[in-house]
């Protein structure tokens, strides 16, 4: 599963309270993720096109555990999230929630570059530049959860496969 998209690059220790920010944590996914990152890019997630791809630097995701910053992520079409490291949690969130999240601590990318992702590969084409950057592959087993849009519908369609099989 490949993803082709316009990067948004932000910087280090992205919090999950700028990605999912508290005051609108009780509203519907939709409103949530209308103010995610809105505190470090205000025009975030009015200009955000599905299958673009958020870049981060260091702990990427940091903060709480809360699902919800990667459902916001999500919810606006996010392809992937590549960062130079990611908070553990979030890191496991993403994939979980069918978000691929690779860490690439070498990749050079201004706003707006045309990305190219290979997860299983471990790979980032940046077609601005026509330069190429290595990356941690995700497992092909990892890559057939986030295909499959995340661990719940992996898993039901398994447990559904086993009862028939």
């Amino acid at each position: 599963m490949n993803v082709r998209g316009k990067a948004f690059v932000f910087g280090d220790r992205i919090d999950t309270d700028v990605l999912a920010p508290g005051p609108y944590m009780r509203e519907p996914l939709s409103v949530l993720a209308s103010h995610c990152l809105e505190a470090v890019d205000a025009d975030f997630a009015k200009e955000v096109q599905r299958g673009d791809i958020v870049v981060g630097g260091e702990s990427f995701g940091i903060g709480s555990s809360r699902e919800q910053a990667v459902q916001a992520l999500a919810e606006l079409g996010v392809g992937a999230i590549i960062a130079k490291s990611f908070a553990r949690i979030f890191y496991r969130n993403a994939l979980n929630l069918g978000v691929p999240a690779l860490v690439c601590a070498q990749l050079e990318v201004s706003r707006g570059d045309v990305l190219e992702v290979r997860p299983v590969e471990g790979r980032i084409i940046n077609h601005s530049t026509g330069r190429e950057f290595p990356c941690e592959k995700i497992p092909t087993e990892l890559m057939a959860i986030v295909a499959g849009g995340g661990l719940m519908p992996w898993l039901e369609r398994k447990l559904a496969s086993e009862r028939r099989a």
